[in-house]
């Protein structure tokens, strides 16, 4: 690749990371004058890209929207990039139409550039079970709520839900929506392919801080079993049992001795109510619940159970 023609290519992924750049600020990422930067700028547009320029102090360049592809200009890198993304998804339910993009972009590539991807040939192995085909326009309609904020009424096993979507994830071969589920007051994972949204979409909603604050993290919390330290949610108890009496029913916590009778219990779970419930499952007195979360989960389950009961 020439200079000129990588230096135009460095223009246009510059361009298409932000709304606008000044000359100035173009100039200066690009290492080229002023003039030069203008001289790319028309080479772009003669290849089909909509670049508008601003004049005055707050003037620049934009890279507008187009109603048609024009050429597509990627390095090494990048095309090999491009290539092994769409070649590796068998686990996301959608082989089929990345092999069709993967088909489509080739096709406008250089030569030189179409040789390098078809070198790339990459077996992808699902981790798991043959991932269950994802529909696109359910996809689109959760990532388009996950986007504008906006509460999900949807089909779900049988069942009409409501819930805040907050983050579109893969695991083991699957398509997950997190969520905050506004029925259980509680956060919820589903599977994307046994979802059927209705519509007209909910109200806007003001998202909520997920649980250890990262969505994979969350994710490996939630899926992992019981066999590590990485919960997002963990806490402390006293149970009115003797520690020995406790300690063979831990999968995955610490318990210390506090007398014949006593012991503080120390847990982990995917979220506050999960923790709470966990303590439950010991049939005996709790006190001095830690953090804060854990005793209002605690007051939570007692709503829920007491109505229950009734």
């Amino acid at each position: 690749m020439t200079g000129t023609s990588s230096r135009t290519l460095r223009l246009l992924s510059l361009l298409q990371t932000r709304p606008g750049w000044t000359g100035p600020q173009l100039a200066e990422r690009l290492g080229a004058t002023e003039r030069t930067v203008r001289r790319d700028v028309e080479r772009l547009r003669g290849l089909g890209y909509r670049i508008t320029a601003v004049r005055g102090p707050h003037g620049g360049y934009r890279l507008e929207p187009g109603s048609a592809l024009p050429p597509l200009l990627f390095d090494d890198e990048q095309a090999v990039a491009l290539a092994v993304a769409l070649r590796t998804a068998s686990g996301t339910g959608m082989e089929e139409a990345a092999a069709l993009a993967l088909a489509a972009v080739r096709q406008v590539l250089p030569p030189r550039l179409r040789r390098r991807v078809d070198a790339v040939q990459v077996a992808a192995v699902p981790r798991g079970t043959r991932p269950a085909p994802v529909d696109a326009g359910t996809l689109l309609t959760l990532a388009a709520a996950v986007r504008d904020r906006e509460e999900l009424r949807f089909d779900y096993r049988g069942e009409r839900r409501r819930a805040q979507p907050h983050h579109l994830a893969t695991w083991n071969d699957h398509w997950y929506l997190v969520a905050w589920d506004l029925d259980r007051a509680d956060w919820r994972v589903f599977r994307v392919d046994r979802v059927a949204p209705r519509t007209p979409a909910g109200p806007r909603f003001a998202p909520r801080d997920l649980p250890g604050g990262d969505v994979a993290a969350f994710l490996q919390a939630r899926f992992r079993g019981a066999d590590g330290p990485d919960w997002p949610c963990r806490g402390t108890a006293v149970l009115h049992r003797p520690a020995d009496a406790v300690a063979p029913f831990l999968d995955d916590g610490r318990v210390e001795p506090l007398g014949p009778d006593r012991c503080r219990v120390a847990l982990g779970s995917w979220s506050w109510p999960a923790l709470a419930a966990a303590y439950g499952r010991f049939d005996t007195a709790i006190e001095a619940p830690e953090p804060p979360e854990l005793a209002r989960a605690f007051a939570l389950l007692a709503l829920r159970f007491t109505a229950a009961a009734s």
